[in-house]
């Protein structure tokens, strides 16, 4: 299930980004983020409320239990909401407030695309991705799934449309800087350096 209880404002100042588990997304966005804090830019990044122990890794988010996130989801207090690899995702409305301030990244889901896009029609989509060989790697490092789930991960691979597509094997400043000359164009890399 994935949802879009209302139409978001400014939505063409969303920056989607998607992706497997492991491609890095998260190292990604807060780089990019001070990347642009260093160019004068404000990039703000959605925090998500995830049905996910805080203290299990990854990404800073707003913990709840399965009750505790269905209770808000049925309340509406999420702009967007959807299921992936167990867990359930939403992203309150407040996170998306800051979109009439200026540019907005939501680390989002690949299977819950066309409901985030229903919602934010002018949203933008990144498409961070790594060779199987570092995904899985990648995984193992992080310990929070068993051989089993990390397989069911890697054969998870949806087809994404994306207005931009980045293989992250390489070093972070790279990936960076191609996402800097994506979304601002040429000039913004080099500058300040």
């Amino acid at each position: 299930m994935s949802g879009t209880p209302a139409a978001v404002p400014h939505s063409e100042r969303l920056l989607v980004v998607v992706g497997p588990s492991g491609a890095g997304k998260d190292t990604l966005m807060a780089a990019w983020r001070q990347r642009a804090l260093e160019l004068g830019r404000h990039l703000h990044i959605a925090r998500r409320t995830i049905t996910r122990p805080a203290l299990a890794g990854g990404e800073a988010h707003e913990a709840l239990s399965h009750a505790h996130w269905q209770a808000a989801c049925e309340s509406g207090a999420f702009a967007m909401h959807w299921h992936a690899n167990g867990l359930a995702y939403g992203v309150r409305m407040r996170e998306l407030e800051a979109l009439a301030a200026g540019p907005v990244l939501l680390n989002g889901s690949r299977a819950a695309l066309p409901a985030i896009r229903a919602g934010a029609p002018d949203c933008r989509v990144v498409h961070i991705t790594a060779s199987p060989a570092v995904l899985a790697e990648r995984l193992k490092s992080r310990g929070r799934e068993d051989a089993r789930q990390i397989e069911d991960r890697l054969a998870r691979a949806p087809r994404v449309a994306a207005d931009f597509t980045l293989s992250n094997d390489g070093p972070v400043a790279d990936s960076v800087a191609a996402l800097m000359q994506w979304w601002e164009g040429p000039a913004a890399v080099h500058a300040n350096s």
